[in-house]
């Protein structure tokens, strides 16, 4: 695993006492407002596959909607991308790690439980706030110590579901475990990648990866089955998932300003959070205890991991290859 230090990872001294003051609300911001974002887009999400859309073709709506907020981050860094080998490679790590744990994912959902398999794969922040804490040597202090805790149980209780008999633990759950790691991998690789290169770059090799593995996606499609192309099929998943990609690119952006230990368990947490309240809103009910303990989890989470001080700092923005 390539390592890199925290002596880079600073720009403001002692001697500059608005300088962390200044800084926190630029993570806050963008991490909020990806929590906001894939809230709103998982809340709604489903309704294509629903309405006859394969998951499959929702995925390749969601790579074309990726080029938009692409070129438009491009266009205001004046069409500059990284072409070195550095980039390249955290580029397309980042990308297809994404990509590939959601095709990993196609193939878990059909194979076991979902109720099992999405509380598993929630867990992937406890991935990346391992591997910051080791090799990016991030520290938080008590109170974003117990926002983490609290988000990373707060996680699996979103979507669990005890109901039902004993699952075999079969290949739905080597599977589930390869995407777990490829995401939690992934949140990863974007800290890193955003203390060697731009973050335009990197959401420009996020954007490019998805796009490649549309081939994919359209193998594995059942095209003799029936198919909804109207309103409610692409056009309502391209309508869904802009969200998905604005997030991903307000993300790139939360982890450049801010710490990886806070930041993907914010998100993480935040974004369920919001599509339970949502879900319960629509429908007009009151989820179950597992998910009232969820949501009280995810609320005192945010609350401590927002009022933590980051004395951590933004890294500097880097326009060489290592």
């Amino acid at each position: 695993m390539e390592r890199t230090t925290a002596v880079e990872t600073t720009t403001a001294t002692p001697d500059e006492p608005g300088a962390t003051a200044a800084r926190r609300p630029r993570w806050l911001g963008y991490a909020l407002a990806t929590a906001l974002l894939w809230g709103v887009w998982g809340a709604f999400a489903g309704l294509p596959t629903q309405h006859g859309f394969p998951e499959t073709l929702v995925y390749v709506v969601w790579a074309l909607t990726m080029v938009p907020p692409a070129l438009f981050v491009l266009a205001r860094s004046g069409w500059k991308v990284r072409r070195d080998r550095t980039a390249l490679a955290y580029g397309l790590a980042i990308g297809l790690l994404g990509a590939g744990g959601q095709m990993v994912l196609f193939y878990a959902v059909k194979a076991g439980p979902a109720y099992l398999i999405f509380p598993l794969i929630s867990l992937s922040p406890v991935i990346t706030i391992v591997l910051s804490f080791l090799f990016l040597h991030e520290r938080t202090g008590r109170m974003g110590l117990a926002g983490i805790v609290l988000a990373v149980c707060a996680l699996p209780l979103f979507d669990f579901n005890p109901a039902g008999a004993p699952q075999q633990y079969g290949l739905w759950f080597v599977l589930a475990l390869a995407v777990l790691v490829a995401w939690g991998l992934q949140a990863y690789f974007i800290k890193l990648a955003n203390t060697r290169m731009d973050a335009e770059s990197i959401f420009f090799y996020m954007t490019a990866s998805a796009l490649l593995c549309i081939p994919v996606a359209l193998a594995m499609t059942d095209f003799s089955q029936p198919i909804n192309y109207g309103l409610s099929g692409p056009w309502l998943a391209a309508a869904t998932q802009v969200l998905n990609a604005v997030g991903a690119l307000t993300l790139v952006y939360a982890f450049r300003h801010g710490k990886a230990l806070t930041v993907s368990p914010l998100v993480n947490a935040g974004a369920p959070l919001l599509t339970t309240v949502i879900a319960m809103a629509l429908a007009g009910t009151v989820p179950g205890g597992y998910r009232l303990a969820g949501i009280g989890l995810s609320l005192a989470a945010a609350l401590f991991l927002a009022l933590q001080a980051d004395d951590g700092a933004a890294p500097p923005e880097s326009t060489e290859g290592v």
